[in-house]
């Protein structure tokens, strides 16, 4: 009796840990792995095997913004099970990241975004054995040739973070329920009034849509939308940019 109280709040219960094939990836890459899970102490009904894709996210709040996991996509890896003490299993899985995963491999010295994947055995009436392992978003080359094209053109990124929310532009509008902001700013030399641009993708197939968000001195903020191919060159970038700016 007293093992099954312990294990409903931890102590002595089922461990459970993700094996990933790799931590780098590319938006939309395929995620493989294993899942290594341990019996506890004593016997347990597992109804599924939850793997959820996470970011930490900014939701602005009257008084202060609060940065807070948010999951991004959730997938169910295996039908419910008992899990006898000390028994050991291993299952494999595998899946598509979500087009609107943020890109954590940035070189910007305020990075705050994060990507991980939670795996959690979901256990009636006890606490849910977790596991974390964080993931390296490489960012598309498209989104490389944005950022190549606003720092030659006389900006810097100082800051990359996620927010929840949702995106709207000319034709498309974001899915996911949270959003992530490259932050620019001049760097010292440029060719226009603009004191900040901030940018957002929207990755879809063989497209990617992009929201600029423009802050100018005598203007104020502005909005601007386009969509370009997946597979644009720098020089379409850079002359998509300049028309903006």
């Amino acid at each position: 009796m007293f093992k099954k109280l312990f294990a409903k709040v931890g102590i002595g219960a089922a461990e459970v840990d993700a094996i990933l094939d790799t931590d780098h990836f590319a938006p939309g890459g395929r995620v493989k792995g294993r899942i290594l899970i341990k019996g506890g102490q004593v016997e347990q009904e597992v109804a599924a095997i939850i793997l959820k894709l996470m970011t930490l996210a900014k939701q602005e709040g009257e008084d202060i913004d609060l940065e807070m996991g948010h999951a991004i996509a959730e997938y169910r890896v295996a039908d419910p099970f008992t899990l006898q003490p000390g028994d050991e299993r291993e299952m494999p899985f595998s899946f598509d990241l979500h087009p609107e995963t943020p890109m954590t491999v940035l070189e910007v010295p305020n990075n705050r975004s994060k990507v991980w994947l939670e795996t959690a055995l979901d256990i009636e009436m006890a606490l849910d054995p977790k596991d974390r392992d964080y993931l390296n978003i490489h960012p598309a080359p498209v989104v490389c040739h944005f950022i190549d094209a606003l720092e030659k053109n006389g900006f810097k990124m100082v800051k990359a973070d996620v927010e929840k929310g949702f995106l709207r532009g000319d034709g498309f509008e974001s899915r996911s329920g949270c959003y992530q902001e490259l932050e620019f700013k001049p760097s010292g030399f440029g060719f226009s009034s603009v004191r900040e641009v901030e940018l957002s993708f929207i990755l879809a197939g063989d497209n990617v849509h992009v929201l600029i968000e423009l802050d100018r001195a005598f203007t104020g903020d502005g909005y601007r939308s386009l969509t370009l191919s997946a597979g644009a060159g720098y020089e379409e970038v850079e002359s998509a940019l300049k028309t903006l700016i």
